[in-house]
């Protein structure tokens, strides 16, 4: 919506939105554009706590740690956030989420470096190494209860918040999400082309110890998990007004439903499990990447075009690139300013299509 600068009364912000400058009322209606000068975004860690609230509303990469209230986001102004959240499994130094460390985490115990490179760096196992790593899971809970409320302040009535977690923790989110007042809709499963197994068989450590019928005994046996070939996907809406029903929702705030036809164009059948690989030589940017097309076909069933869709832990910026190759506006955060440049440089071209 475009309005009359002339009949404006409320405050007047200036957006740096790709190509264009967009003066937005407080009503969020832009009010002219003008084009600029494309210029990326640098602050420091520090600089990124406090990010203005003139920061870039619309179109843009911010470096900026969305567990602090996303101060430049209005009220119900977003039809989506689809998200890679930090799956709290402690793989990277940033997906570290709880305060109790040890000497042997993220592989640098004397074990783990004689076990070889398949263990070099690794997560607190389930049974943990101390006392205190019992309560990891509540503390991963309320992580994510740090965020989850601004999450439901941006979302328009009836929109989706989808989020990729991890399989140990994703009931933890599923909670805390529950409990800042979402609604738990589905949980879709992303099926990787390629899953590395990483379970240790029992029988080589006894062989390690010396012990040979122990090693006998337990041939076949491994310690670890199961090929790990999906990673749950967490589809959540907020909640509409009571008393009116899902068609009228989407009349008044243009989300609720879902796009069958559209999801349909990148899967076989409209099922929860979904199949998606990567495109040649899309892969490796960061840690934990999601294939752009896989975030397109999510983006495209839940939001129509010229929607906004934001991911307030963006990393390399997949679903942005989604977002803008359907014709959506995006908004990323990433606390990172590698990954917010990696961000910003795959958005200035046009890397993988929606074809």
């Amino acid at each position: 919506m475009v309005c009359d600068m002339r009949r404006a009364r409320l405050s007047v912000l200036t957006v740096h939105s790709g190509r264009f400058r967009l003066l937005f009322c407080g009503r969020g209606a832009i009010c002219r554009r003008k084009p600029i000068t494309r210029r990326r975004i640098s602050l420091t860690r520090q600089q990124a706590q406090t990010v203005p609230p003139e920061a870039p509303a619309i179109d843009a990469v911010l470096q900026f740690d969305a567990t602090r209230r996303l101060t430049f986001v209005e009220d119900e102004s977003v039809h989506l956030v689809l998200s890679d959240i930090p799956y709290g499994i402690g793989a990277e130094d940033w997906d570290v989420l709880h305060p109790n460390t040890n000497s042997a985490f993220l592989g640098s115990s004397p074990a783990q470096q004689k076990a070889g490179a398949v263990f070099k760096k690794r997560g607190k196992p389930i049974n943990g190494w101390s006392d205190a790593d019992r309560a990891i899971p509540r503390q991963y809970q309320e992580w994510c209860s740090l965020w989850a409320s601004e999450w439901l302040r941006v979302l328009k009535p009836g929109a989706s918040a989808i989020v990729f977690a991890g399989r140990r923790y994703a009931h933890r989110c599923i909670s805390a999400l529950e409990d800042a007042g979402f609604s738990f809709k589905d949980m879709l499963a992303w099926h990787r082309d390629r899953a590395p197994h990483r379970a240790q068989r029992l029988n080589i450590v006894f062989e390690r110890r010396g012990d040979d019928d122990a090693a006998e005994a337990w041939q076949g046996w491994r310690v670890g998990n199961l090929r790990p070939t999906f990673e749950p996907i967490l589809w959540f809406t907020k909640p509409y007004k009571i008393g009116t029903t899902i068609a009228d929702n989407a009349l008044n705030h243009g989300v609720g439903g879902y796009n069958e036809a559209a999801f349909l164009r990148y899967f076989d059948r409209p099922d929860n499990q979904l199949e998606m690989g990567f495109a040649p030589n899309e892969a490796g940017l960061h840690p934990t990447q999601k294939p752009v097309r896989l975030m397109q076909a999510l983006v495209e069933l839940t939001t129509q075009p010229g929607q906004v869709v934001l991911d307030p832990f963006c990393g390399s910026g997949s679903t942005l690139v989604a977002a803008r190759n359907v014709g959506r506006h995006y908004l990323g955060c990433d606390i990172d300013p590698q990954h917010v440049a990696t961000s910003q440089s795959r958005l200035l071209g046009d890397l993988f299509s929606a074809s």
